[in-house]
């Protein structure tokens, strides 16, 4: 408990209440929030906090509940903005320490502020409203600028369906700590338990557009047709006014249905990576067919996820693009950026990489200047591909592994929020799928790598062998996945100019995304920045095919087998 509240108002004007509000500025919100997983300026040196808007949401009963936009101030950089929903209750049975702010006393009722997620009255009211597309027109501006002008706006979507008759509506939080809140919400009849069906997300950091994440899962549930995701059940958003006018709409969560799985593909490769491990000090190579088997059907489903975002459509948010000059520039200037602040990074910790690392990284030192030359080509070189709308973060731990009662397995992709260290802006930028694949090669690589390198099993063998087994390995599983995508396509697509075209994208976001981990690993884990060097050793083979009496025509004809 970090205070104590006092006000000589109800809790039902709690909006126009200023001097319970300057309480919580002053002594209670700092502290509490620097409590919570999902603030993240714990490291940064803060300089208060503040509520920049709040917002009624009108209870199942007579007690309402307010959502609380907080804007963290920091000494250096710009200010975070976060949602902080919060209730008035009288008993804490079911609100965990870490759910509390203070005791308080309003002029009604005595009780204790807490984050409205853990009270089954809040749940309840959100999940009605979504259910009924409902709106809740806010007060507008008061004395104290905290209440809130424009519209909560909550929306249906496909995937809700409703309760039975007879059927009670059942909700909890997850206990999970992360950068957002989940809540989960299902139907229980009389005769029987409640069955989970649906998950909301809360958004608890939040941006000054649309959450890409919605976007992208209401599109490909509702124009797409796509079905491996949680389909999207609904959202609720801020829609602000001003004097100016409409301003950007601010989302504050969304609702998907629960989808029940074993594990991540990442955990699922790392179990069928220990046949392959067990079986490397016996100097035996062991790959089942059914590893096969999944692989290419995740090629399948991504290229499924893919031809969904192509889908024809009005929305110009999702409508196919070409390469234009505006998008060359951008990605050539972030990756020249990041290549130039990744050399300088190992150059200065060279030192520190063992033997096998060193050699990797002398090659990409070497070929600095070769790739600032393929970089910079893609500012000039024809391109006949189209660019989409892309998930933007995709790894193996991104999609889940599914089965029913008959024992078939499946996929379902998850979190489409994008990269987490880009803008949201440019979360909503348009690039080759290629990009997704890039990323789940990258993964692929990772996982039998991570394996070998870092087991008891392998520690007694050369490095220099086990680079060998773990590249064979890599190789087939690429293959197969790479096969499994283009082959769901089929041949021409437009998507795709032609062969040649395919290889060069791949090159471009595989070198991306290499180069992009290697700060990591080298930052916090210094003994795996042989992976991603590995991946930019390769590409770098890669690219002097590409130059003159090297092997262009061979690369133009051959897409699946580039690395």
């Amino acid at each position: 408990m970090l205070s104590f509240l006092t006000s000589t108002q109800p809790w039902s004007t709690f909006l126009d209440d200023t001097d319970a509000h300057q309480q919580l500025t002053e002594t209670i919100l700092l502290p509490y929030v620097n409590t919570c997983r999902w603030f993240a300026g714990k490291a940064r040196q803060q300089t208060g906090i503040h509520i920049s808007a709040m917002l009624a949401l009108p209870g199942t009963g007579q007690q309402p509940f307010y959502l609380l936009i907080l804007d963290a101030h920091y000494a250096d950089g710009e200010p975070e903005q976060y949602l902080l929903p919060l209730a008035l209750v009288a008993d804490l049975t079911d609100v965990p320490d870490k759910g509390v702010l203070t005791e308080a006393r309003f002029s009604d009722m005595p009780g204790t502020l807490v984050d409205a997620i853990y009270v089954a009255g809040f749940r309840d009211a959100l999940f009605k409203h979504i259910a009924a597309n409902d709106s809740v027109t806010q007060p507008g501006n008061s004395a104290s600028g905290s209440s809130a002008s424009g519209t909560l706006a909550f929306q249906r979507g496909r995937g809700l369906i409703d309760a039975e008759a007879g059927a009670t509506l059942t909700s909890r939080v997850l206990p999970v700590d992360s950068s957002n809140s989940a809540l989960v919400f299902g139907y229980a009849l009389p005769s029987q338990p409640s069955g989970e069906l649906f998950f909301l997300k809360l958004y608890r950091k939040l941006f000054e557009q649309t959450n890409p994440e919605v976007e992208m899962v209401a599109f490909l549930t509702e124009t797409g047709g796509f079905g491996a995701i949680p389909a999207y059940a609904g959202r609720f958003t801020w829609q602000r006014t001003n004097a100016a006018g409409p301003q950007p709409d601010i989302t504050l969560g969304m609702m998907q249905r629960m989808v029940p799985n074993d594990k991540d593909s990442w955990a699922m490769t790392g179990d069928y990576l220990n046949d392959f491990l067990y079986a490397v000090p016996n100097r035996l190579f062991a790959v089942k067919e059914d590893v096969f088997e999944k692989v290419a059907l995740l090629g399948q489903r991504t290229a499924e996820m893919h031809l969904a975002l192509y889908a024809k459509t009005d929305d110009p948010a999702f409508q196919s693009e070409p390469f234009t000059d505006e998008y060359r520039r951008f990605l050539t200037g972030r990756f020249t950026d990041l290549l130039d602040r990744r050399y300088d990074l190992l150059v200065n910790n060279y030192s520190r990489l063992d033997a096998q690392a060193q050699r990797l990284a002398w090659v990409f030192m070497e070929a600095k200047e070769m790739i600032d030359d393929f970089v910079a080509d893609f500012q000039t070189r024809w391109l006949g591909s189209c660019r989409i709308r892309v998930h933007g973060d995709y790894h193996l731990g991104q999609v889940l592994a599914v089965g029913d009662h008959t024992g078939h397995r499946d996929y379902v992709i998850i979190d489409f929020e994008g990269e987490p260290e880009s803008t949201i802006t440019d979360r909503k930028i348009k690039h080759s799928p290629l990009k997704d694949v890039a990323g789940m090669i990258r993964s692929y690589h990772y996982a039998v790598s991570a394996k070998l390198f870092n087991s008891v099993e392998t520690e007694g063998i050369d490095p220099e062998k086990l680079q060998i087994v773990s590249d064979r390995w890599y190789k087939l599983i690429r293959d197969t996945y790479l096969d499994a995508y283009l082959g769901t396509f089929g041949s021409p697509h437009p998507m795709f100019y032609d062969n040649g075209e395919i290889n060069y994208l791949l090159l471009i976001y595989l070198l991306e995304k290499a180069v992009y981990e290697l700060g990591y690993e080298i930052s916090y884990r210094p003994t795996w920045v042989k992976i991603p060097l590995k991946g930019i050793v390769d590409v770098i083979r890669e690219i002097e095919k590409l130059q003159p009496g090297g092997h262009h025509r061979q690369m133009a004809s051959a897409p699946l087998h580039l690395v």
